[in-house]
């Protein structure tokens, strides 16, 4: 039987700051794809910070439970049955109550602004959005929310797990000196690599604690895949985001200048898709990157909506995607891709990473392409960061290609609007002029 750990994440902290700050006066809703740890770290900060807690699991409650959020007008009443099936004992501003999966009892989540304002509790919800925004047409959003959003394990959160505290604030003091690792550059990739085959998934990476073994963490990963098909297959019937999503690696492989959705879908499944891509949008296991028309500050006042790139939201279960047609990604094909002997060209898995590593910094995805002069190609930066009044352009190799054409030519036509100018790639850090070369593990630090 496997041993089930409490991870030490991030996201605790923020938890913490809302509980001071707000003292009650607003609900948490902690937001995120299936299986990245809410109800774990939310539990864990309960038992932690209060001195009782009460969990109500929708997924799991009884109509009876469900049905006491249908009529609020005697809160005594709720919380004398909820403390009776529940057999919790809940003290007046000492405990919290949370609505686990509240997406599966609407009125509940109607039901915040009331119990807020009685203040007796705190009240912390988690939920997909992927079907929060299909179960709340009817019912009043309560705007006493403060919302987080939850993303898989980052490298640092990854490197605790490991037991390893001291990895990433090393390399924290390399990155803010601008000098080489040297020596320690190959076992720092060697220890990222492991970080993209296993992933961020709490599942997945247990698994990898228990085994040691890539291919028992391959089958956790499918499982957690063959959810999201079923997830997407709830919200879209017809099976046209379960063709998107496994699709990307296919389409990123092609390293073509947008999502080539005529290539996945027929001509009639195309109509009416933009439901479909806002469903997968919020269900938070895909991270779109628009295209930036005018590459400037205000990204999202000038983004083509429908020129796009898909990730996966957690490199790992790519990875997995990518080898969807293996009853099981063998151990083999791990072993290579973590020595970096896998022939393939696999520019594409770190660009995912590094769309996966912006977006758990709180950043939204934009890329630019256009065409080169007397030429069927085109020039490409593949993300753009915003930074004060200034943009930082980004290109992601895989290899240790040191050229950056598209990269030299956006900063000569945007010269002006540029401050930092970055080339991700496998190799250790250097600068080439005003282009800093930067090894992928550092893009945590942008």
């Amino acid at each position: 039987m496997s041993e089930i750990r409490i991870f030490k994440r991030k996201i605790y902290d923020r938890m913490l700051q809302w509980k001071q700050e707000r003292d009650g006066k607003t609900a948490l809703l902690i937001k995120g794809a299936r299986r990245v740890g809410k109800s774990t770290i939310v539990e864990e900060f309960a038992r932690q910070e209060y001195e009782t807690y009460m969990l109500i699991d929708f997924s799991r409650a009884s109509e009876e439970v469900k049905s006491l959020f249908n009529d609020l007008m005697d809160l005594d009443y709720i919380f004398l049955r909820l403390q009776a099936i529940y057999n919790v004992i809940l003290q007046k501003r000492r405990s919290v109550i949370i609505f686990d999966e509240v997406q599966k009892c609407p009125l509940a989540r109607q039901a915040i602004k009331q119990l807020v304002k009685d203040h007796r509790y705190d009240y912390i919800e988690t939920g997909s959005l992927i079907s929060i925004r299909k179960n709340t047409e009817d019912i009043i959003i309560p705007s006493e929310e403060t919302r987080i959003d939850m993303f898989p394990m980052d490298y640092e959160e990854f490197r605790w797990a490991l037991g390893d505290n001291a990895t990433v604030p090393l390399l924290r003091q390399f990155f803010d000196k601008q000098i080489p690792l040297g020596q320690a550059f190959r076992k720092s990739m060697r220890d990222f690599r492991l970080y993209m085959l296993v992933g961020g998934m709490p599942q997945a990476v247990n698994e990898y604690l228990d085994t040691n073994n890539l291919s028992k963490v391959d089958t956790v990963k499918r499982e957690i895949i063959d959810l999201y098909f079923d997830d997407f297959l709830k919200i879209d019937p017809s099976g046209r985001a379960s063709q998107l999503f496994q699709a990307i690696p296919s389409e990123l492989s092609k390293n073509a200048s947008r999502y080539q959705v005529s290539s996945v879908l027929s001509d009639s499944e195309r109509k009416n898709l933009s439901e479909v891509l806002k469903a997968m949008k919020d269900s938070m296991v895909v991270n779109f990157s628009y295209h930036s028309n005018d590459p400037n500050v205000g990204f999202s006042l000038n983004s083509d909506k429908d020129q796009y790139k898909m990730f996966v939201g957690d490199t790992g279960l790519f990875i997995t995607l990518a080898f969807w047609d293996k009853d099981c990604t063998e151990n083999i094909i791990y072993q290579k891709l973590l020595s970096d002997k896998l022939s393939a060209n696999l520019g594409y898995v770190y660009e995912n990473i590094v769309a996966q590593m912006l977006t758990a910094t709180g950043n939204k995805l934009f890329y630019h392409t256009w065409p080169m002069e007397n030429s069927n190609h085109n020039y490409e930066v593949d993300f753009l960061l915003s930074r004060g009044s200034k943009i930082w352009p980004i290109e992601v190799k895989s290899s240790g290609y040191k050229t950056h054409a598209s990269l030299d030519a956006f900063c000569i036509k945007f010269s002006d609007r540029i401050s930092n100018r970055y080339l991700i790639y496998t190799k250790d850090l250097r600068k080439d002029e005003a282009t800093t070369l930067l090894p992928v593990f550092m893009t945590i630090f942008l």
